[in-house]
Order: C-alpha cells, then sequence, then structure tokens
C-alpha cells in the first residue's frame, strides 16, 4: 500500500455497523415532527415539556449518527451536553407546572396568562 492510499482512506468518513447514516436521520426527522406536532397541537403543559424532550432526544440521535459516521468523539461530547441542559429544563418546567397547578388547579396553556403582566 503506498502512501496516497493509506491518507486518503484515513480522510474517508468511516462507515461503522450494518445501518446506514439515512436510516439514523429518518429516525431523528421521525422523532423531530412528532415532537413539534405536539408543541404545537396540544394544550397541556405536561405534554408540551414531553414533546419538547422528544425534539432533543432526535437532536442527540442526529449527533452521535455524525459522530459515528465520521469517527469522532464530538458528537458525544455535544449530546452529553444536550442531555445536561434537558434535565434541568425538566426540572423547572415541572416546577413550574406544579406552582401555576396549585394556584390554577390546571396546567392549560391557553390559562397560563398570569406571568403576562
Amino acid at each position: 500500500m503506498n502512501l496516497a492510499v493509506a491518507l486518503a482512506s484515513a480522510d474517508a468518513p468511516v462507515q461503522t455497523g450494518a445501518i446506514p447514516l439515512a436510516w439514523y436521520l429518518i429516525v431523528a426527522l421521525t422523532l423531530f415532527t412528532i415532537g413539534a406536532l405536539g408543541v404545537l397541537v396540544r394544550r397541556n403543559a405536561l405534554t408540551v415539556l414531553m414533546s419538547v424532550e422528544i425534539m432533543l432526544n432526535a437532536v442527540n440521535l442526529v449527533f452521535l449518527a455524525f459522530a459515528r459516521f465520521h469517527g469522532g468523539v464530538q458528537g458525544h461530547i455535544v449530546t452529553f451536553f444536550v442531555i445536561a441542559v434537558a434535565a434541568a429544563e425538566a426540572a423547572v418546567g415541572l416546577a413550574l407546572c406544579l406552582g401555576i397547578f396549585r394556584h390554577r388547579k390546571s396546567v392549560n396553556v391557553d390559562e397560563m396568562s398570569a406571568l403576562r403582566n
């Protein structure tokens, strides 16, 4: 093997496993679409929070798929931070939902106008 072939193969994307990258992207797009529809259509605040979590997991899947395809660890690092931010978002969101439910006896997003004024 000559040096040019070795250098050319070192820069090529690493395709490990039998699942192509497009399949990961199709699953991630489906998850993101389900999450976006949940945010836009649903009126329950807890359902909206779960839909946001589904969208974040779809983005994590894209990061991990590209990290696997290119053989790097950058996607894993970004995914770790996204999971940490999602955990904090879930904790703050649930705390807000509990506080609003105690005062309003409902977590319908259409009725949450108390923070506007």
